[in-house]
């Protein structure tokens, strides 16, 4: 019967005159109120305030859209087809690109996965949220550490959990777990408004993959080691001299060096030389499956979680995110794509990826929910151009744009796919070429799922509905602010009534070696201190002409510099003046290794287990 409430609600409607008792009660009924008929009878007026109530709920929930957000890791901007690469295969996601919306200037809010997907999630620039860094740790490096997304950080999960939908992250997470104990799950994905989690709380690092060379802190890990041997060393000496009776020395003082360096090299050695055991784990809701992940698998079992989510809530709405372990390091890849692609190992972990996104959308056509899904596909940051194997880069390229991951100001660390897709609301085969945001994902889900944003923050996101419709021909960023950590390293103008697109270095990374276009001696570039320039004035391009940054203007050979670096100027001075002080998530403290903190599915330190077992239907 509440089917048809519509349509009996039009009757009533369109002939009040002939509106009488059986017409109501079926109206009541309709509405499951059969307890109101008789009132209703003798109250026509608060009858059709209660139906009008009643409709708009109706259709509320009946207009709210599934929502599909998709996230690659470390994708360059240049690795997709729809973005100019004719080399990698890239069929799905060109294919969503030309069934919806694409972005051409889509800017994450920094240039590392866990300050910007904490700025994704909260539509806030990540110094708002003590997700920004002063060292250089800019990543969590530990699952069991204490840092990590704030628990009174509102994420768009939240809002759409609270507005009915049925709400799941499947993937990498990378927000953290814990704040004082091995299992409060303080940062957790069910503590920030998601119903599942599926997926690594971490993030794959090739310690992840057997025989892989270590590659978290790789510097600390080796000074630590010479730090040891050196200890080492001196206790040999020293013994070697007491039998021989060259140095005059107490056994006790010799027993009591050796002791200290024992628990020097237990205390660092307990965590980088453990880190499979610690930071690859998979989680299915509170509970670990498996510790550790066996890597190559995953891709399979994500895959098989997010298909299954989309069947079983199929009469929705739903959120689903999508958050893929591709095309981090080491590039886990599965037989069926090894050697396919012409870009070795990292070519074909994107043409997988692409695969995956192809399940994906088919289950969404499968359920028939295409023309009820807003879809969308990002990557987190730029291309890793420091990442190789031997000879063999094993990194993103980011087309026309310099520099890369790691790279607060430098376009391509922060220039990233942004693809729209929901049939019959949003234009087919479109290109948008306007300022937007990652952050813009946060108000503009809430919009659809007419959720209400927290009014005791600032939200930097921006609606981008009208963009995406059509029915506004700029972008509402005026200002984008791009950060390093801590540190803000340019600033982005859009110049709407002149067309003209600003932008201002205050620092940028020194390359290695000299006149390399990456950081490729340290693997990462630095945020401060030595390995950065400071500009004065900033370097000044205008990205509208030279949208890869290779001729700085100047005084001399733009009239307007001083009136733009001076107006930029105030934009940051308007800015700082919203900042306000917040823990910071990445301190050296919160960022180290606790045992405490550690999640096990065993007794600490005996933690390992496999709950997920070699599945017959694995589906890669």
């Amino acid at each position: 019967m509440l089917g048809s409430t519509p349509l009996t609600a039009f009757f009533v409607f369109s002939h009040p005159k002939t509106m009488n008792e059986t017409a109501v009660v079926l109206l009541c009924e309709d509405l499951c109120m059969k307890n109101c008929a008789q009132e209703a009878i003798s109250n026509m007026n608060w009858l059709a305030i209660l139906l009008v109530s009643c409709l708009r709920t109706y259709a509320s929930s009946a207009s709210k859209p599934n929502i599909l957000l998709m996230m690659a890791d470390d994708l360059g901007l240049g690795d997709v087809g729809c973005y100019g690469n004719d080399t990698l295969r890239t069929p799905n996601i060109d294919q969503l690109a030309k069934e919806g919306v694409k972005l051409t200037q889509h800017i994450s809010a920094a240039p590392l996965c866990t300050p910007s997907r904490a700025a994704f999630l909260t539509g806030r620039y990540p110094i708002r949220s003590g997700m920004g860094s002063s060292t250089k740790h800019h990543v969590l490096f530990w699952i069991g550490g204490s840092g990590g997304l704030p628990p009174n950080e509102t994420t768009f999960a939240r809002i759409l959990q609270q507005q009915g939908y049925t709400t799941a992250l499947i993937g990498k997470w990378h927000q953290g777990v814990n704040c004082e104990s091995h299992s409060d799950h303080c940062h957790h994905p069910l503590n920030h408004g998601f119903d599942y989690f599926y997926g690594m709380p971490f993030t794959l690092v090739n310690e992840c993959q057997v025989g892989e060379d270590p590659f978290l802190n790789l510097q600390v890990q080796a000074k630590y080691w010479l730090y040891s041997q050196i200890i080492a060393l001196t206790v040999l000496t020293l013994l070697i001299g007491k039998l021989t009776g060259l140095f005059l020395v107490k056994w006790k003082a010799i027993i009591c060096f050796a002791l200290c360096g024992f628990l020097f090299f237990i205390s660092w050695f307990s965590s980088y030389g453990f880190v499979r055991y610690w930071n690859c784990i998979l989680m299915r809701n509170h509970d670990i499956s498996e510790q550790p992940m066996k890597p190559e698998r995953a891709a399979s079992n994500i895959l098989k979680e997010a298909i299954s989510f989309i069947e079983r809530n199929k009469n929705g709405p739903f959120l689903l995110f999508v958050s893929f372990l591709h095309v981090h390091t080491p590039l886990v890849t599965t037989e069926k794509f090894l050697g396919k692609s012409r870009h070795g190992l990292y070519g074909d972990n994107v043409e997988e990826m692409d695969w995956m996104v192809g399940r994906i959308l088919d289950a969404i056509d499968k359920a028939g929910l295409k023309n009820n899904t807003f879809t969308y596909f990002t990557s987190d940051h730029g291309g890793h151009l420091e990442a190789h194997k031997q000879n063999a880069p094993l990194g993103g390229w980011n087309g026309i744009y310099k520099g890369g991951k790691a790279m607060g100001g430098w376009e391509g660390g922060i220039r990233v796919p942004g693809i729209f897709r929901w049939p019959g609301v949003l234009p087919a085969d479109t290109v948008i070429d306007e300022p937007t945001s990652l952050m813009d994902i946060y108000p503009t889900v809430a919009h659809l799922a007419a959720g209400i944003m927290p009014q005791d923050r600032v939200i930097d996101g921006r609606n981008l509905m009208p963009l995406l419709q059509g029915k506004v021909q700029h972008s509402e960023h005026e200002f984008m602010f791009h950060y390093c950590g801590l540190y803000l390293h340019a600033v982005r103008w859009h110049q709407k009534d002149s067309g003209a697109l600003w932008k201002a270095h205050y620092t940028t990374p020194i390359f290695q070696p000299e006149g390399a276009g990456g950081c490729y001696i340290s693997g990462f570039c630095n945020c401060f201190g030595e390995d950065v320039t400071h500009h004065d004035p900033p370097l000044l391009f205008d990205l509208s002409s030279d949208p890869a940054e290779i001729k700085p203007l100047s005084p001399a050979t733009e009239p307007l510099f001083d009136t733009v670096i001076s107006r930029i100027e105030r934009a940051v001075q308007e800015h700082h003046r919203t900042l306000t002080p917040v823990p910071q998530q990445l301190s050296e403290y919160n960022n180290m290794w606790k045992p405490w903190l550690q999640p096990c599915c065993g007794t600490f330190p005996f933690c390992w287990c496999d709950k997920e077992g070699d599945s017959d239907q694995k589906i890669i």
